[in-house]
This record gives structure tokens, sequence and C-alpha cells, in this order.
């Protein structure tokens, strides 16, 4: 991973091409890197710490999700999903993995949705404003059940995809499926 120094004037998160700047990290560009780090790193660190409860916790899951994006970026598809959305992912995972070691659940259950929003639209739309709340629940109302089940699993719960195919009992592609065909319709909804 490249060092970091912060650049003089980040871009807005909404103007900012995070799929392109994911794809020019995988090609090995460093700023690229920077310009994702000085964007994110703020807002990805305060949704850290919403779901860890500790400032240590959250910087280490922040700091291990930039080690995986500079080392993984090549795995980024842009037909999937939108790239912030994947950064954030990321750093999701990450918070899980460190809440799971501990056999800890995820702070703040009670803000569920507006944790979901961070993560599929705006990082810090859902502490500022109950209106995207508003929104997000009811774009989830929208999906139909076997979509809208596995995805309130996986981010509310933590449970993994696999944990998610044994209780639904499921096949795992088909869990896997109905998540990233409802954040896609998720993230399609909540842009209207």
């Amino acid at each position: 991973m490249p060092a970091h120094t912060p650049s003089a004037s980040p871009q807005e998160p909404d103007t900012f091409d995070h799929a392109s700047a994911i794809e020019a990290c995988a090609r090995g560009e460093e700023s690229a890197f920077r310009s994702l780090y000085d964007l994110e790193s703020g807002r990805m660190l305060a949704l850290a710490m919403r779901l860890l409860g500790s400032r240590d916790q959250a910087e280490d899951a922040v700091h291990d999700a930039f080690i995986k994006l500079w080392s993984n970026a090549g795995q980024y598809r842009r037909e999937l999903g939108n790239g912030r959305a994947w950064l954030f992912s990321i750093l999701r995972y990450r918070a899980l993995d460190q809440l799971r070691a501990q056999g800890r659940t995820p702070r703040g259950n009670s803000d569920a949705l507006e944790t979901l929003a961070d993560l599929l639209a705006n990082p810090e739309a859902a502490a500022d404003n109950t209106q995207t709340a508003h929104q997000l629940s009811d774009c989830l109302g929208e999906l139909e059940l076997p979509r809208r089940e596995p995805i309130l699993l996986a981010f509310f719960k933590g449970l993994t995809h696999e944990q998610i195919a044994e209780k639904m009992s499921s096949p795992l592609g088909t869990i896997k499926g109905r998540i990233r065909a409802g954040l896609k319709l998720l993230q399609e909804c909540l842009s209207r």
C-alpha cells in the first residue's frame, strides 16, 4: 500500500468517479488511492466508529479496508455495482470480522436503516437526513421478500452469506444472487 499524504482539495463524493479510481488503483496508480483516501477515510471512520463503538478499532478497520482496496482493486467490476458501495462494503466486512472475532454484534441496531443507507447511498446522509432513512425504508418495502430478507440478515444481523443460506435453507449461490440483485434495486430506488 502506498504511503499517504493528504491532497489539497478532495472532490465531493457525489461528483467523484469511484469506479475509475478503484480501477486506477488496480493499475498501481497511487494518486487514485490518495484521492479515494482523502475523500472517504473520514466518512469511513465515522461509520466504523458507529459499528464498532471504539475509535481505535474503527481506525484499524479503516486501515485494513484501504489495504484490502489496494491489494484487491483488480477484483472490482463496475458492472456489478457502484464503486463507492464496494469500498464501503469492504469496510463493513472488516468491521463485522472484528466484531465476530470478539463475539460481539454491531452497535446501533436501532439505527439499522441509517447504517444501511450509509452503505448503499451516501455515507453521511443518514446521520444528517431522516428523509433518507424513510426513503430507504420505502425502497426496502418494494423488494420482494426473497431479496429483502437476505439483505436484512446481512446488514442488520451481520450474518455471512453462508449463515444466511443455512438460515433460509437456500443454496449459497441463490443467496448471493438475491443479495446482489436486491442491492442493485435498492440503489436504483434510492437514486430516484
